[in-house]
């Protein structure tokens, strides 16, 4: 059975990237930036399911 694991926030990137306060290109950044991290995250762990991740 694989083990499902919740999806971890940076809190300052998460802030940053959804904060209304925030300007337009900083928040793009910051997604871009999650985005990066949560490709890095599904690409380390996808040696460690049965099926081979992608």
């Amino acid at each position: 059975m694989a083990h499902m694991q919740t999806t971890t926030r940076v809190p300052a990137l998460w802030t940053a990237a959804y904060g209304p306060q925030r300007p337009r290109i900083v928040r793009v950044l910051a997604r871009c930036l999650l985005r990066a991290r949560a490709f890095a995250r599904d690409l380390a762990l996808a040696d460690h399911v049965p099926y081979g991740g992608y």
